[in-house]
């Protein structure tokens, strides 16, 4: 009984301490709040990933590293899906993907994945040691900004 109400309550203990130690005292960083539906909107990637490799902390995965060629990829990947409104096939060789759509912060989107029985999974998964990440914003898509990470 306690292991289950830790499992349920660690991803609110994680929201509060990421919540705590960044600027502003007690708001999300600047990068994890920054808004991707605008053009020229940077995804502050180290943040991202260091949001991913806490939550797989608390499951006992490894951390990832960010791979510029992953990121290249999911980049890749993002604005075909923004263009085509599919998601795309994941690329041979690489461990997970995961898309999202519609949202317009990374906190956002981690959150989404987070609390999916479908995605959640794929974040936490003990055999990628790397990650690449991207979010397109498309003023004409019907979502707006689109979301991809790889793991592999």
């Amino acid at each position: 009984m306690i292991s289950a109400l830790l499992r349920a309550a660690t991803p609110a203990v994680l929201a509060l301490a990421l919540a705590a130690c960044s600027a502003g005292g007690g708001a999300l960083s600047p990068g994890l709040a920054q808004r991707m539906d605008m053009p020229g909107a940077q995804l502050n990637r180290v943040e991202a990933l260091g949001i991913i490799n806490g939550y797989r902390t608390t499951t006992g995965a490894g951390a990832v590293v960010e791979d510029a060629a992953l990121d290249a990829s999911a980049q890749q990947l993002a604005t075909q899906y923004a263009k085509t409104g599919k998601q795309p096939a994941k690329p041979t060789g690489t461990v997970q993907i995961r898309y999202s759509a519609g949202y317009f912060t990374f906190a956002e989107t981690f959150s989404g994945w987070r609390n999916s029985p479908i995605d959640a999974p794929a974040l936490v998964d003990k055999t990628a040691t790397k990650a690449g990440i991207a979010a397109i914003y498309d003023s004409a898509s019907p979502y707006g900004v689109y979301w991809v990470i790889l793991f592999g």
